[in-house]
């Protein structure tokens, strides 16, 4: 019975006015030991609580609390996990952090697995680290949902896929956890020739029997860097091969529709891109399950720009101050058609969207949020920037003040002499910006 340090002690909470103090180390609650934050969460939340604490003797004592049901205690630690984030136990063959260059910030390279983090913050797991305490109290415990990244539901391709034999139990465990009633999300990277085709139909067929604990699948294409001397050889999908990922995942989605009520399963709109076809309309994507996958991000960008634009009273004759938005390739084209619907409606509007060529991770990378401040600075230089440069806030790492390769926004700021803005990841925001001016986001945010 170790114990949990506590940090820091909410003033005025429960626990401060019960006498628990910053330096104490927090053991269990009624009977339970609190091993991380899913423990102080789950047992915290009833009325009358009995705490175990040691002090920084370790000389243990029992403090009684009586709270309103779900009043958080106050208790604060170090960790917000309470304890270390469980590291990746597979070398998957598609691993994205393999493809980093060397010299990036330490925390980057981190291959996080954790189940805990799954739930409380949306973070994808996949299943191999799961001891049979986790996966008990997963059940027990009713934690749900949780995300998890399947590949391939065929056990030998998935052990392969994630050079990892416990990763040929996924689909296994998967059963189990439907079984009790735990709800997930899932993932597949699909890789040309690989678990694309047949594999990817068996896939979807298996996954679509555990509706409605799997709520939704996305299917994405592999992501891949200039940075993959000695690993395993893959190739970037083509037009014809993205197309039939899409139609073999539209045909199953159009199915399931008819006898569920949800499509399940959807690709992410690189999908589409690659495919050179458009974006299924916003209401293809039912509440958008897997928006934080790529899926339907741009669609529901775009419905957020234009339905903040009817909403909006302005006069074809205002200026607001000329801009320029810089982007990645695989948006670019989208926010140059809302551009000009927004000219089209206001004449003066000055303003350019660049779509910057990923020359830091490859030409591959087409996503904002991996564009360098480097790639901004040197592929930006002497260009009509207007009077201020909009950037995703996606773009961002550290703070909100620094880009992926260790260039802060002062420092593009500088370089091209213009103020750099940063502009969180919504259509209506971004118009507000454009037009210098506060929308009403009532009507857009229905």
């Amino acid at each position: 019975m170790a114990g949990t340090l506590i940090d820091t002690v909410d003033l005025n909470s429960p626990a401060h006015r019960a006498g628990i103090l910053p330096g104490e180390k927090l053991v269990s609650i009624n009977g339970n030991e609190v091993y991380d934050i899913l423990d102080y969460r789950y047992f915290s939340v009833g009325r009358r609580l009995l705490l175990e604490v040691s002090d920084t003797n370790g000389k243990l004592r029992k403090v009684k609390i009586v709270k309103p049901q779900y009043t958080a205690l106050g208790l604060n630690f170090a960790s917000y996990l309470m304890d270390n984030p469980r590291s990746c136990v597979n070398n998957c063959i598609f691993c994205f952090i393999d493809q980093l260059p060397p010299g990036l910030r330490e925390t980057l390279y981190f291959k996080d697995d954790d189940s805990r983090l799954s739930f409380l913050m949306g973070n994808y797991i996949t299943l191999t680290n799961l001891s049979k305490r986790e996966i008990s109290r997963i059940i027990e415990l009713k934690i749900s949902p949780i995300n998890v990244s399947v590949h391939a539901t065929n056990a030998e391709l998935r052990a392969f896929l994630l050079r990892c034999k416990k990763g040929a139990n996924g689909f296994l465990l998967m059963k189990r956890l439907a079984d009790a009633g735990i709800q997930m999300n899932c993932q597949i990277v699909c890789l040309p020739g690989i678990n694309d085709g047949p594999e990817l139909q068996n896939s979807i067929a298996d996954l679509s029997s555990l509706y409605p604990s799997v709520k939704s699948v996305s299917v994405v294409p592999v992501g891949l860097t200039r940075y993959r001397e000695g690993l395993y050889p893959i190739k970037a999908y083509e037009k014809k091969q993205a197309a039939e990922v899409i139609d073999m995942v539209d045909r199953f989605g159009d199915i399931c529709l008819k006898e569920y009520g949800s499509r399940i399963f959807f690709c992410g709109d690189e999908f589409y891109l690659k495919a050179g076809r458009a974006l299924p309309p916003y209401d293809y994507y039912e509440n958008f399950p897997q928006f934080e996958n790529g899926v339907g991000m741009l669609r529901s960008f775009e419905n957020e720009f234009l339905t903040a634009l009817d909403t909006l009273n302005i006069a074809p004759d205002d200026s607001p101050p000329a801009f320029s938005v810089a982007t990645g390739t695989v948006a670019e084209q989208m926010l140059k058609n809302l551009l000009q619907i927004l000219q089209n409606k206001c004449y003066n509007i000055k303003g350019n969207i660049y779509g910057i060529q990923n020359d830091f991770f490859g030409s591959c990378v087409d996503v904002a949020g991996l564009v360098t401040g480097g790639d901004l600075i040197a592929q930006l230089k002497g260009m009509d920037l207007g009077q201020r440069l909009l950037i995703p806030a996606s773009m961002l790492r550290h703070g909100g003040d620094m880009f992926l390769d260790n260039i802060s926004v002062s420092q593009v700021s500088e370089s091209l002499n213009i103020p750099v803005v940063p502009v969180p990841n919504d259509g209506a925001q971004l118009l507000s910006v454009i037009l210098d001016k506060d929308i009403d986001r009532t009507a857009s945010d229905l």
